[in-house]
């Protein structure tokens, strides 16, 4: 097996088991089981259904959460421009590529010596993590409604918590995002007083989105 499908199946299948814990996340904000794989399956950007699933579950407005959801989205738009002169997808296969453009597939493709390997990298990762993710989202999802309740056994948490931990390696390695971060919940819980829940959320990222525009 050449590295770059190793790297693809690494990452793929290792951060696609987390599509459990969105599952679960999902079905204790109040989505039902076809509705998490429904979001899963055309979202695919887990920062982003985390963060929607959050905002729900916070008693946040469906808009409100879905504008934070996009806005946290919007990195992938940049992915993009940096992926299209690397991978050099032409016709229809574009539109299938740009669904798998998310911050996994484009690390290992860009840490590839040349664009065919960077092509294969970014191919393997995406399919592999594609499948774990949804097939995973499945699992959690059945699992957490099977149970009645997720509250009760604190499955309420499993969303923040998978959430903050896809973000820390980032935050740990990189000073400005870990300022950028700070700010943002700095305006997020200064406006949480004051306007409906869900809105902290999309004001923080706004702001952030600001910061990183000018």
């Amino acid at each position: 097996m050449n590295t770059a499908t190793r790297d693809g199946l690494g990452v793929g299948v290792a951060v696609g088991l987390s599509g459990a814990a969105f599952g679960a996340a999902a079905v204790t904000a109040g989505l039902d089981v076809a509705q998490s794989c429904v979001l899963s399956l055309l979202a695919f950007t887990g920062a982003s259904q985390f963060a929607l699933v959050g905002a729900v579950s916070g008693g946040g407005d469906l808009l409100a959460a879905s504008a934070g959801a996009l806005l946290l989205g919007g990195r992938n738009t940049l992915y993009g421009l940096r992926l299209a002169d690397l991978l050099k997808v032409r016709g229809g296969r574009r539109l299938v590529a740009a669904q798998g453009v998310i911050d996994e597939t484009t690390a290992v493709a860009l840490a590839q010596p040349t664009p065919e390997t960077a092509r294969r990298a970014f191919t393997v990762t995406f399919a592999s993590l594609y499948l774990m993710w949804n097939l995973t989202t499945l699992i959690g999802a059945l699992g957490t409604s099977a149970l009645g309740d997720p509250g009760v056994l604190g499955l309420d948490a499993v969303g923040p918590a998978t959430f903050l931990a896809i973000l820390w390696p980032r935050l740990v390695s990189e000073p400005g995002l870990r300022g950028l971060a700070l700010g943002g919940a700095a305006v997020a819980l200064l406006a949480t007083p004051f306007v409906p829940a869900g809105v902290p959320v999309l004001l923080s990222a706004v702001v952030v989105l600001l910061v990183v525009l000018r």
